[in-house]
């Protein structure tokens, strides 16, 4: 196992190390960023507007738009995203890179809102329909239909044996664990039973599909969010003279490092770049492209709608709830505890920032039921890719052994599950950055056209499609023929 472990941490440490996926995760954000002349910041109320107020599109209550509300889509990619990342892993990130892991956590957030919009853009743009009649995209599809020749099947096929692997880590193994050791610390229940439950509830939602998670989750995450981040509030307003030294620390030691163990060094400074860039991705899954798999599914008039949608997901997950819990490990002061107690310092955090012996129920509650929907839509980002390899008939088989895998996910040793996740990850994002780079040109030039037309994101079905038809090019034949009729594959 030791060896194992040594050589995981060494392919951990290539992946995400200075030369590979950090700058070309930052890199590519900020490229999309330029192109995209700042869509995160100046679209970023309507699309929280259309995202959570409006929550669907005019026109596209039949199925020929795809198979769940863009609210539900929304939620679903939430789900998947707001879980063990935004609470233990934004510990594990402070706790060996210092306070400054959150600083890059942020900007990690803040770029990666151009990514989520591109390729959940793409996603709508590429989407297809099976022989089942459900609506399926993502990376899987766009990287070949977008990118022409082998290259472009390539990138897509890499992607879906990562994503079919990734599902294990990210979306199952770390989820899991977390909820049986905080489950195990608060109530005492053993690590075997919490497994067996999870196992039980989670195989009876995914016997539905996304109909039935898309119903879960927009039940769930937003009653999950919103306990979780009024808690942190209260805690904080209770420490309210220790924010401004908190966000100081945050800006001090972003670009010095800072160990938890005390003293600065500037080796320290990479630990904190890498930790923040990792347990960012890992927490928002920006660049990925998991979340785009959700967002095809969505009932949309147009790409550039579902991508502003899907953009507000980054925003809520980073700079909201992984803000909250990164201003609690240090205003409390338990981030320092080192990477050991990282499963349970959020949980401590609580009690010692309420002043109380029950504040860590409040994390263990938050935890499961974010641990648990992000469970649920991995299991659908995973089996859509399963069926791009294998065809449908393997779906059934691949939600099975999800389930059952979450057994083991609840009685490995924690360590080993994040390093391996943080290997998937990395893999996953890869083909997808280089496609977004690829695709840049695409994705600017159709965006900003139908922004130009729609800026304020009010137009309906019928003037959508007056304006995108006079565009030659704009929609093309592929997208006329999704919205139509069904696309076997």
């Amino acid at each position: 196992m030791e060896r194992l472990t040594e050589i995981l941490d060494t392919i951990d440490s290539f992946i995400w190390g200075p030369f590979l996926l950090i700058p070309l995760l930052l890199g590519t954000g900020l490229w999309l960023t330029i192109r995209l002349r700042g869509i995160q910041f100046r679209k970023l109320g309507s699309a929280l507007w259309l995202a959570l107020i409006k929550r669907s599109d005019d026109g596209t209550e039949d199925q020929k738009h795809g198979d769940i509300s863009q609210y539900q889509a929304l939620t679903t990619a939430l789900a998947a995203t707001v879980g063990t990342g935004n609470i233990v892993g934004v510990a594990t990130a402070i706790s060996i890179g210092g306070p400054g892991a959150l600083f890059w956590m942020w900007v990690t957030g803040l770029l990666g809102m151009a990514s989520k919009y591109s390729e959940a853009f793409m996603a709508v743009r590429f989407r297809h329909r099976d022989k089942h009649g459900d609506i399926t995209g993502g990376p899987q599809y766009y990287l070949k239909d977008a990118i022409s020749g082998r290259f472009g099947t390539f990138l897509a096929t890499f992607f879906s044996v990562a994503a079919a692997i990734a599902a294990f880590g990210i979306g199952n193994g770390t989820q899991a664990n977390s909820i049986a050791n905080n489950v195990e610390n608060s109530f005492g229940v053993p690590l075997w039973v919490t497994g067996v439950v999870l196992v039980l509830i989670t195989m009876a939602v995914l016997i539905g599909g996304i109909q039935s998670i898309g119903k879960v989750t927009a039940g769930l995450v937003p009653v999950m969010i919103v306990v979780y981040v009024t808690a942190a509030i209260v805690l904080l307003c209770l420490n309210v003279t220790a924010i401004p030294s908190a966000f100081a620390e945050v800006f001090r030691t972003a670009f010095t490092g800072q160990a938890a163990v005390g003293g600065f060094t500037g080796s320290v400074f990479i630990i904190a770049l890498q930790m923040g860039t990792a347990r960012g991705i890992f927490s928002n899954e920006s660049g990925m492209g998991s979340a785009a798999i959700a967002a095809a599914a969505a009932k949309t008039t147009h790409p550039t709608r579902q991508g502003l949608v899907s953009m507000t997901q980054t925003f809520i997950d980073t700079i909201i709830v992984v803000t909250m819990t990164g201003l609690v490990l240090i205003v409390t002061g338990t981030w320092q505890e080192g990477r050991s107690a990282a499963a349970t310092m959020t949980s401590k955090a609580f009690d010692v920032g309420l002043g109380v012996s029950w504040g860590h129920y409040i994390v263990t509650i938050s935890l499961v039921l974010f641990a648990y929907s992000t469970i649920l839509g991995w299991c659908y980002y995973g089996e859509r890719n399963i069926e791009k390899l294998f065809g449908h008939s393997w779906v059934m088989a691949y939600r099975v052994v999800f389930s059952l895998a979450v057994f083991v996910g609840c009685t490995v040793e924690l360590g080993l599950v994040w390093t391996f996740s943080d290997i998937a990850n990395g893999l996953m994002a890869l083909p997808n950055l280089i496609g977004l780079l690829i695709c840049s040109g695409l994705i600017a030039r159709e965006t900003n056209y139908y922004l130009d037309h729609d800026p304020s994101l009010r137009a309906g079905k019928a003037e959508v499609d007056e304006f995108m038809a006079g565009r030659p090019g704009a929609i093309d034949a592929h997208w006329n023929r999704v919205k139509q009729t069904a696309v076997h594959r």
